[in-house]
């Protein structure tokens, strides 16, 4: 696999990391403004070139992987050259291999997506982990919010911001309250 290849893979699994499809706007968007790696009058020409090699098929704006991506590791803090996503090499694409599953992302340095946010990772190398339920009881006390409603809104950060613990959503989640951020840092204080 080539350096170019294993990009368009990295930028693919980002993209479509917990979705089957994407509205194609919606990913011209993702290219243009979320991460920035291409200026917007360029992330349309990116998608279609990603379809024309063979990476991406479009179907009534709806855009969907081609091919299996498998599993893909992202560093923290890597972007592609904005001229892979122009001029992207042509997809290897194995006999059945389309993918109908959204890929996973596995990074040496972020954790994986946390499905239950109620449900902190009890063998997370991260000491604040352990001290979600703490901080969710706080929140909730303070700023008088359910846990059930808590745990809907700290969803929607992990969600929008994909890599970020639960800890540090519920933080948002308190901030966005009105919340003292000294209190929460204490309620999160590591001995």
């Amino acid at each position: 696999m080539s350096e170019a290849d294993a990009d368009i893979r990295r930028v693919l699994t980002i993209a479509f990391r917990g979705h089957s499809e994407l509205n194609l706007l919606d990913l011209e968007r993702f290219f243009s403004f979320d991460m920035e790696w291409v200026a917007p009058h360029e992330a349309e020409q990116a998608v279609n070139q990603l379809t024309a090699k063979g990476w991406l098929l479009n179907e009534q704006q709806t855009v969907r992987l081609a091919v299996e991506l498998g599993d893909v590791s992202v560093p923290l803090g890597w972007f592609p050259r904005p001229s892979r996503l122009l001029s992207p090499p042509h997809a290897v694409i194995e006999e059945g291999a389309v993918s109908a599953a959204p890929p996973s992302v596995q990074s040496k340095t972020v954790a994986p997506a946390i499905v239950e946010v109620a449900r902190p990772d009890e063998t997370s190398l991260d000491p604040r982990a352990r001290l979600t339920k703490r901080l969710v009881r706080f929140i909730s006390r303070s700023s008088g919010l359910e846990v059930a409603e808590l745990e809907r809104r700290a969803q929607r950060k992990i969600t929008a911001f994909h890599h970020i613990t639960p800890w540090l959503a519920y933080a948002l989640v308190a901030r966005e309250q009105g919340l003292g951020m000294d209190d929460i840092a204490d309620a999160l204080a590591v001995v």
